[in-house]
């Protein structure tokens, strides 16, 4: 074994000398430089809970304005459990990954059963809820509870892992045990909220993927990849699967000032939202053999008139193409195998249901090619 892969299969927790070396500068350089961000003005937990799961995959400037309003809607844990679906669904209306949602609505809901209202104080009981994975429930933990739960996002584990000198790619269950390991043993100690906190601003502002400041970093010294010259190479970039081509051909029917919309059932993709009703086809598919597979999701007969359009959205794992077809038929459905439910809406209408982004630039798109107006 060379020395170089060692330290990602070393199971012994650093010397306390070497820890507080780090612990302290790392909190003391939080103290001074942290951002002022909303939720760290609040002990509440549903708070602190919230702004964990929309940070997830999503850049903190968006975050702001959409856990603002979201809290101004669903102020409690008793006011998000009470809620519609379809309703918190719209609440989180752009921000995508919409599986957290569905997630946030049903751990909230477990959250007044089983704990009357008020969210459990400890990792262990955390990880019982919805949603709630390692991260998740170790940050809620520790910033709303004050419990010495560690945890691991990207921006950690990068921090660690130049510090450490933690090999492997990421993912590799070796060197993601590792990881967890140190920050166990890191946040062992005084304001372990504060303290994971901290970690997590160092990875997102000093500590970066690229271009890391390390002439700004307060625990350079205690850095194995800066001594040796390894801030580049550590962690190694994970190599990223091409995103899978997906087309959907949309039914764009229209009857009178209203269009036709459906709702998803709430697993997989879009799941709980709204949309023109959509059938997965293949790229170059006709119109003919795009209606049919809209008739089978439907339920009824669908006759093809005229291609309005196409929509291109690039989502993480999936490159995704939106067909737009005008279609009628001898029946307007009112129920369908496919979907939970139909309506007929105005755009107006429309405007108050919970869509994803890919779906309302497709609706723009039919709206602007006057299907309408016909």
């Amino acid at each position: 074994m060379s020395k170089r892969t060692s330290p990602a299969l070393a199971s012994h927790v650093p010397e306390a000398q070497r820890l507080s070396t780090i612990r302290g500068p790392l909190l003391a350089w939080y103290d001074r430089e942290r951002r002022d961000l909303p939720w760290r003005r609040t002990r509440d937990a549903y708070a602190i809970w919230l702004s964990e799961v929309m940070l997830q995959q999503t850049q903190v400037s968006t975050v702001i304005p959409y856990w603002e309003r979201f809290l101004a809607r669903f102020p409690t844990v008793e006011a998000l459990a009470q809620a519609p679906l379809e309703e918190v669904l719209t609440g989180w209306k752009g921000l995508g990954y919409y599986s957290r949602a569905r997630n946030l609505h049903r751990a909230a809901q477990e959250v007044v059963a089983r704990f009357g209202g008020r969210l459990p104080s400890t990792a262990e009981e955390l990880l019982t809820l919805p949603g709630f994975g390692r991260y998740t429930a170790g940050a809620v933990a520790s910033i709303a509870f004050g419990e010495q739960a560690p945890l691991v996002d990207g921006n950690v584990a990068r921090v660690l892992s130049r510090l450490f000198e933690v090999e492997g790619l990421p993912g590799d269950r070796a060197r993601e045990a590792r990881l967890w390991e140190l920050a166990r043993a890191l946040v062992q100690g005084e304001r372990p909220g504060d303290f994971n906190q901290a970690l997590m601003e160092h990875g997102a502002t000093v500590c970066r993927p690229e271009s890391p400041l390390c002439l700004l970093c307060p625990v350079r010294t205690a850095c194995g990849a800066f001594k040796r010259g390894r801030v580049d190479e550590l962690p190694p970039a994970k190599v990223r699967a091409p995103p899978k081509r997906l087309t959907l051909v949309l039914a764009v029917w229209p009857h009178e000032d209203a269009l036709l919309f459906a709702r998803r059932a709430e697993k997989g993709l879009f799941g709980g939202l709204w949309e023109l009703p959509a059938a997965e086809v293949e790229p170059e598919a006709e119109h003919t053999v795009a209606a049919e597979s809209l008739s089978k999701a439907l339920g009824v007969q669908v006759a093809p008139e005229a291609e309005l359009g196409t929509v291109r959205r690039q989502l993480t794992h999936r490159a995704l193409t939106l067909r737009l077809l005008r279609v009628s038929g001898p029946r307007r459905p009112s129920r369908a195998p496919a979907f939970h439910e139909l309506r007929w809406c105005t755009p107006d209408q429309a405007a108050g249901l919970g869509m994803s982004t890919a779906m309302l630039r497709a609706l723009e798109a039919a709206l602007a090619a006057g299907v309408l107006g016909r």
